[in-house]
């Protein structure tokens, strides 16, 4: 079976833009660009609502612990908190009431927190697949579009750079994708993940108090 020649010339007074490269790929490299832009709208919208999320989970937080420590009692506390809480330390607290002892209170609090935790960490694990895997996707398309290039200087019997240079670049497109999409993503993933582990911190805090205050009151 011959080898199918890749038009690889530039057409005369065409520009290698970011647009022609594309539509100047074969099906396998465009469908490699597609899935490379697509991953890096998913990891911008993933990485903008974690944000949102995070931003309002330690406002709550902050907003909770002021009331806590404001000195009104627990029965107070317990009536604005245990019944429907909408937010990580009012679901915390919830749960450590259900029974007011440093045992109780530390293995149910502490399970309530994990829960939360784990909530919260839905999405961050996408963010570091595509930080993964998005360089490896891309240059498999360079080597797909590199391939192609050789073939067509086999079948063409012309090394000119005019030839040769729209599909190098159509090839190296892809790989600059795949670091579009990767480098956002691992930046997200670390920031994000730095984010979390200090609101844990935070709420990990509140069950060992929790527990402390109830083994005062034993």
């Amino acid at each position: 079976m011959e080898p199918v020649a890749v038009d690889l010339a530039q057409p005369a007074g065409q520009e290698l833009t970011i647009w022609y490269l594309f539509l100047s790929a074969d099906i396998v490299v465009k469908s490699v660009m597609l899935i490379l832009v697509l991953m890096s709208i998913w990891s911008w919208a993933i990485a903008i609502e974690k944000i949102l999320q995070f931003r309002k989970a330690h406002a709550q937080a902050r907003e909770f612990e002021d009331d806590f420590w404001s000195g009104g009692s627990l029965d107070a506390l317990s009536a604005r908190y245990a019944h429907n809480p909408k937010e990580p330390f009012g679901r915390v607290l919830a749960a450590a009431l259900r029974d007011w002892d440093s045992f109780s209170v530390a293995k149910s609090g502490g399970a309530e927190a994990n829960r939360e935790l784990t909530r919260m960490e839905k999405g961050l694990g996408i963010l570091a697949i595509i930080g993964s895997s998005a360089p490896f996707i891309g240059l498999f398309g360079t080597v797909w579009g590199i391939m192609n290039s050789f073939r067509s200087i086999a079948a063409t019997r012309d090394t000119n750079l005019a030839v040769v240079a729209p599909g190098i670049s159509e090839a190296l497109f892809a790989t600059g994708l795949g670091l579009v999409a990767a480098i956002p993503a691992v930046m997200f993933f670390n920031a994000l993940s730095s984010n979390l582990g200090g609101y844990a911190t935070r709420l990990e805090g509140f069950v060992d108090d929790l527990s402390a205050l109830a083994g005062r009151e034993e």
